[in-house]
């Protein structure tokens, strides 16, 4: 077969596995429906581009092979499908299928896999290969892999292929409870995990000195570097030449790289494993192509050894590979040919790879550099040689990851080019040199701390630049979830300019498309939005309210509530500036949650809860009482109402009295959206009876006058669990219930009315 053969084949496999998001068969054991329209889509698709293909194609490929490519199409999602990690029949995680839905306590005996990593709630990681499980019950051989956390004091002098004994609490990861929360289950499910432990204690089942591992090398890379450089220059040295994944770098550090979109300097990628590799190839210039082929191999194994099996590493292992076969062949290497064959044999070797996000930008990237960079430089090749690649190395790679990046996180960092190409020089030379000092610490530590030293000031204003970038107004800007659909038609039009003249000479009317494509659809949305969201949360009610581009924001909850569910989703409704936050309750964690609400939104008007009343457009905000704190929101004609924690049990006759009263003073209406007949304000027996009204509460026992004198339809309770005498209440009286610890997160849009984050999937194509 010649070139074009085995590039539509190549084609068809990588395809057919982007495929199986769009028909479904990323979820293990999808029914036979699914595959019976995968499977005859593919086959269709084939038979079409082997009828009508070859007449526009004359010297193109023959019917024959486009029939193999849909085979191969089909092959691959049958591969993909069998490589989904499914926990085994004496897998760890079964414990939960034997009736044991919830946590518990139990002793673990296995194998560590993995160094041992901090987390962002200040716990040791790592992963463990389950051997032995012991419950109050009995005593079992298991299988499995666990996700493994433990006190930070019980974490010292940890490593890979240890045996240990933990004890702590088993538990079942649960799907995210709130819209734009990161999927921890689905996370461990594609690192073929199904259970986690929080481990309470931990004992060592080994003595004497720990068996060798790559694991030694790469930690006494680490500590050479650390030695004289100190924290954090030396651990970000350590990462700029082994990858995040291989050195445990702060989180501040790391969010702060994020932030500015210098990310990739973190992870070993194509930019280490080409320095590397010209490093050997230029010290080794007077052997033999057969002598510099064997060293450049050894050289990219112990790299990929020392970084760990990446996805991102592996593709720049992978062509570095391919560089190597051409050197010794005395052949030009083609670039872009290069880059599919080793994103087919990746592709080949873990199929899963393929909704890895650090495999998409690795390619993503890498392609841009090899089709886009040539075109930038030519267009500035009036300026200086380095000058020109300093700019368009950074604009190429952005330029194609863009709409993934948009899809994935919804945020862009606003000076992401520009600092690429401030910090491009710094990085350039402080990851040569990291490489020297990794290399001489391998020989001999001493001398790979001395040459690390030296790297303490370039390494120290690399991290000051960060800061500045980070702190500039701006700096990140939140756009909105682009969705599947987008992002795949505005790659489709930078493949036209890509590949034709006509759209070539046209880049810019294009541009202009692509970017209405993204804002038009966003801001559309965002102006013709009513919608109000209450979040799980375990202990302050959190609110946000949607209406014609203005927020509002009901308390903050907690600093990891504010960081890792209100932030994400606002950012993932394009939200940059809150108009009106409240602090509507007085717990005393919730200033930790508004100091990071700040960090990433401009806040308009900041109101705590003596301010009585807050308008804007058909939205109406009243503090009706402080205490009990009842707070009412009027929404388009429909009233909720917020009872503080503890609200629900603090009310008394007298509260109740002095509550209509206040009603009758403010001559509230209530209008119900579901049935205007019911939107008077009634008052049978002289007790005022309110319908249309939702009840937002604890969770806790109702007062039952109180309840029939509002008498709600619907009941949200912002709590774990709610007791059956007060489900029985609530269903007595017709009264719809939902409970965060149940449903999730609750959502109200003018146009789908209650959904529950939980049941609901949400729509990702268009």
């Amino acid at each position: 077969m010649n070139r074009n053969s085995w590039t539509v084949l190549c084609l068809a496999y990588a395809i057919a596995l982007l495929s199986t998001n769009i028909f479904g068969i990323t979820n293990p054991n999808p029914s036979w429906q699914t595959w019976f329209i995968t499977v005859s889509g593919l086959g269709f698709l084939s038979v079409l581009a082997a009828i009508f293909i070859p007449r526009f194609w004359r010297r193109g490929p023959k019917w024959q092979l486009w029939l193999a490519a849909g085979l191969f199409a089909i092959f691959a999602v049958v591969y993909f499908q069998l490589r989904i990690p499914q926990p085994g029949s004496n897998d760890i995680s079964n414990l939960f299928k034997e009736g044991n839905n919830k946590s518990q306590f139990v002793t673990v005996t296995g194998k560590i896999l993995t160094q041992t990593r901090l987390t962002s709630s200040n716990r040791v990681q790592f992963w463990l290969e389950a051997q032995q499980l012991q419950t109050r019950e009995n005593n079992r051989q298991v299988t499995g892999k666990l996700y493994v956390t433990i006190p930070p004091e019980k974490g010292a002098n940890l490593y890979p292929s240890q045996q240990v004994e933990i004890r702590g609490i088993l538990y079942q990861p649960s799907s995210p409870a709130n819209p734009g929360s990161f999927d921890f289950r689905a996370y461990l499910a594609s690192q073929g995990a199904f259970a986690g432990l929080r481990g309470l204690e931990i004992e060592s089942m080994e003595e004497g000195t720990p068996a060798w591992g790559l694991w030694q090398l790469r930690q006494r890379i680490v500590n050479a570097q650390v030695r004289w450089m100190g924290k954090p220059e030396g651990l970000l040295l350590g990462s700029m030449v082994l990858g995040q994944r291989a050195v445990d770098l702060p989180s501040d550090i790391r969010d702060a790289f994020i932030k500015a979109g210098l990310a990739h300097i973190l992870a070993a990628s194509g930019f280490q494993v080409s320095l590397l590799l010209g490093v050997v190839i230029r010290l080794t210039g007077r052997f033999s192509a057969r002598s510099q082929f064997i060293l450049g191999l050894c050289t990219i194994g112990l790299y990929l050894g020392l970084t760990g099996l990446q996805a991102s590493v592996a593709r720049a292992a992978a062509m570095g590979v391919g560089a190597l076969v051409a050197l010794i062949a005395e052949r030009k290497v083609r670039q872009l040919g290069s880059l599919l064959v080793a994103g087919t044999l990746l592709l080949l070797f873990n199929p899963l790879w393929i909704w890895d996000l650090g495999f998409q930008l690795s390619f993503l990237a890498t392609f841009g550099l090899i089709v886009t960079m040539p075109a930038l430089e030519k267009r500035l090749d009036w300026l200086p040689p380095a000058i020109a690649t300093l700019i368009s190395l950074p604009l190429a790679a952005s330029v194609w990851t863009f709409p993934l990046l948009l899809h994935t996180f919804s945020v862009v960092a606003t000076y992401s080019i520009l600092a690429n190409i401030v910090a491009a020089p710094l990085v350039s030379a402080i990851s040569l040199a990291g490489m020297v000092s990794a290399g001489a610490a391998l020989i001999y530590p001493p001398i790979g701390s001395a040459i690390a030293w030296l790297l303490y000031y370039p390494t120290h204003w690399l991290v000051q630049l960060v800061q500045f970038f980070t702190t500039l107004p701006g700096s990140s800007l939140a756009i909105g979830r682009l969705s599947l659909g987008w992002m795949l038609l505005i790659y489709l039009l930078m493949g036209l300019i890509w590949l034709h003249p006509w759209w070539q000479r046209r880049w810019w009317l294009v541009g202009l498309v692509i970017v209405s494509l993204i804002v038009i659809p966003i801001r559309y949305s965002q102006l013709n939005l009513l919608q109000v969201t209450i979040f799980a949360t375990k202990k302050a009610p959190v609110l946000v309210i949607q209406e014609r581009g203005k927020v509002a924001l009901i308390n903050s909850g907690d600093r990891n509530t504010a960081k890792y569910t209100i932030v994400p989703f606002l950012n993932r409704q394009g939200i940059n500036r809150l108009d009106y936050t409240i602090a509507f309750s007085a717990l005393s964690n919730q200033a930790d949650g508004w100091s990071e609400i700040e960090k990433n939104l401009s806040i308009k008007h900041q109101l705590s809860s003596s301010d009585k009343t807050i308008a804007f457009d058909s939205t109406n905000i009243q503090l009706l009482d402080a205490t009990p704190s009842i707070l009412q929101l009027q929404i388009q004609g429909q009233t909720w109402l917020l009872l503080d924690k503890g609200s629900s049990e603090a009310i008394n006759t007298n509260t109740l009295k002095k509550f209509e009263k206040r009603m009758q003073q403010k001559n509230l209406q209530k209008p119900n959206l579901e049935e205007d007949s019911k939107s008077k304000i009634q008052n049978p027996k002289s007790k005022m009876v309110l319908t249309g009204t939702v009840l937002l509460w604890s969770g806790k026992s109702l007062n039952e006058e109180w309840l029939d004198r509002i008498k709600p339809q619907v009941a949200i309770a912002i709590s774990s669990t709610v007791s059956q005498k007060t489900q029985q209440q609530l269903q007595q009286r017709q009264i719809k219930l939902y409970w965060t610890g149940r449903d999730g997160a609750i959502q109200w849009n003018r146009d789908r009315g209650f959904q529950t984050t939980l049941d609901a999937s949400e729509p990702d194509f268009f």
